[in-house]
C-alpha cells in the first residue's frame, strides 16, 4: 500500500527505515512514521506488530539498528542526553509513572525542584510554579493533593502537564482509555482537542478502533513488525483498516473443520452474571469436550475473568458452577480440588519455580496422590513425572533436570503437564503458546485437543489466532462485556473486527466498563 500525500504541513516527527533486532528476532523492520504538527495520529496493530519497539525508539529508550528519527527536521538527540529527549517527546503509559505518595506539585518537578537560600527546596516556589503549569494547560487539580488520591484520568493529565513543562510538544498516549469509563474518555478526548489547538501533537495507541475515528486525523498501521500503511482517517474505511491490520493473505483463512461437540454433551462450566473490577455481567457455558476461546484486546478483561475462574481473584457478584458445584473463588488450592487445571499467563512469574526440578514442578499440584500422611514417595513421584515428560514430549534429560535449563517451549510444556496432572474437568489456558517455537506450539495445542477428546471442558484465552482457531467457538470481550460469539469456521478479519470494537458500539452505549485488565500484554 502506498502512503497518501501529506506534504502540505511539515512533519513534527519523522521516523524512516527503522529496524530493531534482538538477537535472531526482528522486532521491527523498515518501520516508518510521519506525524504532522498539531494532529492526533493513531498507531495501530495487533500484539507483536512492533508498536512498543517503535515507541521505545521514538522516546530514546532504545537505539535503532538502522534508520533515522527526526524532530521538527532536526536529528534526534544522543541516546544519553535524557534532558534533550524530555524536551522533545514524552510517553504516558497505561501504567502510571507518577509517585503516588508525593503531591501533584512534587511529581511535576521531581528531581528539578526550585531551591532557595542554602540550596534547600523552596516549597513556596514549588507550589507556585506547579499551579502555573497546571493553569497553563488547564489541568484542574490541586497541586498539594497526594497523587494517589487522584482519579486515573487526572493522573494522566498530570503526566501530560509534566511532559509539557519540560518543553515537549509531542505526547505519546499508550492505551490511555484502558482504565477510563465512558465519561472520562470523552473528557480526555476534549482535552486532547484543546491541547491540539495549543500546538500539542499526539501519537495515540489503542486497540479500540472506534476511538481512532473519534479523535485522530491520521493512522499508521504496523503488522508483523513492518510498516503497512499511513493514511488520513477520513480516507480509510473501517473494513480497510481491519484488513490492513489482519493482512490480506490471512484474512480469509478459516479453521479446519473438526467434529462438532455432540448436542447432548453436558454443560460442565456454567457462569452466570459474573462481574468483577474489569468485566461485567458475564454469562458463558462450556460443555464436556468443548473448547471455548476468549478473545479481546489488552483492556478487555479476558485474563482477569479467566484468572477469577481459576481461583486467583474474587468477583464482585455472580456465580460459576463446575459440574453443578459452586467454584470457590479466591482460593487456588480449593479450585484445584474442585477440578480446575490452569496454565497461567506468565510461566516465568506464575507457572514455574526455577530452583526446582522438572519433576517437582510437574507434580506439585498432585502431591496428595503420590503419598500418604504428607509423605511423598520419591520413586512414585519420579515415575509419575517421567510419564508426564513422555506424554508432553518434553525434551529433557529426566525428571531431575532443573526446569531453569529448559528452552521456552519445553518449560511451557512442564506448566501444561502440571495443569493436566490432576486430570481436571475444566482446563483454563491463558496465552498457552506465548513465546514458544512453532514445533512446541503445535505440541501444546495437540495436548489441548487431547483434553477435548477426553471430555474435558477447555477455556482458552489468547491473542494468537492460531490458538483460537482450534476452538469450537470464540467469545469476544470488549470493555468487559461479551459482545460477539464466533462459531468454528470464522475468518480472521471477522474476529479482529470484533476484537477491535468495530461492531461494538452497542456495548459502549450500554456503559461497559473500561478498566484495564491487569498485566495483559501490550503489543
Amino acid at each position: 500500500m502506498s502512503t497518501p500525500t501529506r506534504n502540505s504541513v511539515p512533519p513534527l516527527v519523522e521516523a524512516v527505515g527503522i529496524t530493531k533486532r534482538y538477537g535472531p528476532t526482528t522486532a521491527l523492520q523498515d518501520g516508518q512514521l510521519t506525524v504532522l504538527q498539531g494532529e492526533s495520529h493513531a498507531l495501530v496493530g495487533r500484539n507483536g506488530a512492533g508498536k512498543s519497539t517503535l515507541v521505545q525508539i521514538l522516546t530514546g529508550l532504545q537505539a535503532a539498528d538502522a534508520g533515522t528519527v527526526r524532530f521538527d527536521g532536526a536529528p534526534a538527540p544522543a541516546l544519553a542526553d535524557r534532558d534533550a529527549w524530555r524536551a522533545k517527546v514524552a510517553c504516558v503509559y497505561q501504567k502510571p509513572t507518577v509517585v503516588p505518595e508525593l503531591t501533584v506539585a512534587e511529581n511535576l518537578f521531581i528531581n528539578r525542584q526550585p531551591t532557595g537560600r542554602g540550596g534547600f527546596i523552596s516549597w513556596r516556589r514549588l507550589h507556585a510554579e506547579a499551579a502555573e503549569v497546571l493553569d497553563t494547560w488547564d489541568v484542574r487539580v490541586d497541586p498539594d493533593v497526594r497523587t494517589a488520591e487522584l482519579s486515573v484520568e487526572d493522573r494522566q493529565m498530570v503526566e501530560i502537564a509534566r511532559a509539557l513543562s519540560f518543553g515537549a510538544r509531542f505526547i505519546i498516549l499508550d492505551e490511555p482509555t484502558a482504565q477510563l469509563d465512558n465519561r472520562e474518555i470523552e473528557r480526555l478526548f476534549d482535552r486532547m482537542r484543546a491541547l491540539q489547538e495549543s500546538g500539542v501533537t499526539f501519537l495515540f495507541i489503542s486497540h479500540h478502533l472506534q476511538e481512532v475515528y473519534e479523535v485522530c486525523q491520521a493512522v499508521t498501521v504496523l503488522r508483523d513488525a513492518r510498516w503497512i500503511t499511513t493514511a488520513p482517517v477520513a480516507q480509510l474505511p473501517r473494513p480497510a483498516l481491519v484488513e490492513a491490520m489482519a493482512g490480506e493473505a490471512i484474512a480469509d483463512r478459516a479453521r479446519a473443520a473438526r467434529p462438532p461437540v455432540p448436542d447432548g454433551a453436558p454443560v460442565l462450566l456454567d457462569v452466570r452474571a459474573l462481574s468483577g473490577e474489569v468485566y461485567e455481567g458475564i454469562d458463558l457455558t462450556v460443555r464436556s469436550g468443548e473448547v471455548v476461546g476468549l478473545a479481546g484486546s489488552s483492556g478487555s478483561g479476558k485474563i482477569r475473568l479467566a484468572e477469577t475462574l481459576a481461583g486467583l481473584h474474587r468477583p464482585r457478584s455472580g456465580s460459576a458452577r463446575l459440574d453443578s458445584v459452586e467454584l470457590p473463588f479466591g482460593d487456588v488450592n480449593a479450585t484445584l480440588r474442585a477440578g480446575v487445571g490452569c496454565v497461567p499467563r506468565d510461566r516465568h512469574e506464575q507457572g514455574l519455580v526455577p530452583g526446582m526440578t522438572i519433576g517437582d514442578n510437574a507434580t506439585m499440584s498432585v502431591l496428595d496422590r503420590l503419598g500418604r500422611s504428607g509423605f511423598v514417595g520419591t520413586e512414585r513421584r519420579r515415575a509419575f513425572a517421567a510419564d508426564l515428560i513422555e506424554r508432553l514430549d518434553i525434551h529433557a534429560e529426566g525428571p531431575q533436570q532443573p526446569v531453569s535449563d529448559l528452552s521456552g517451549g519445553n518449560a511451557q510444556k512442564v506448566v501444561m503437564a502440571r495443569a493436566l496432572a490432576s486430570e481436571p474437568r475444566l482446563l483454563i489456558l491463558i496465552n498457552p503458546t506465548a513465546g514458544v517455537d512453532v514445533k512446541s506450539k503445535e505440541s501444546l495445542l495437540a495436548r489441548m485437543d487431547g483434553a477435548r477428546e477426553d471430555g474435558t471442558a477447555v477455556l482458552v484465552v489468547s491473542d494468537e489466532l492460531d490458538d483460537l482457531r482450534r476452538c469450537d467457538r470464540v467469545l469476544v470481550l470488549f470493555h468487559g462485556r461479551i459482545v460477539a460469539e464466533h462459531p468454528a469456521g470464522w475468518h480472521d478479519h471477522e474476529l479482529i473486527a470484533s476484537i477491535e470494537g468495530v461492531a461494538a458500539d452497542a456495548a459502549r452505549q450500554a456503559g461497559a466498563p473500561r478498566q484495564a485488565a491487569e498485566g495483559e500484554s501490550r503489543g
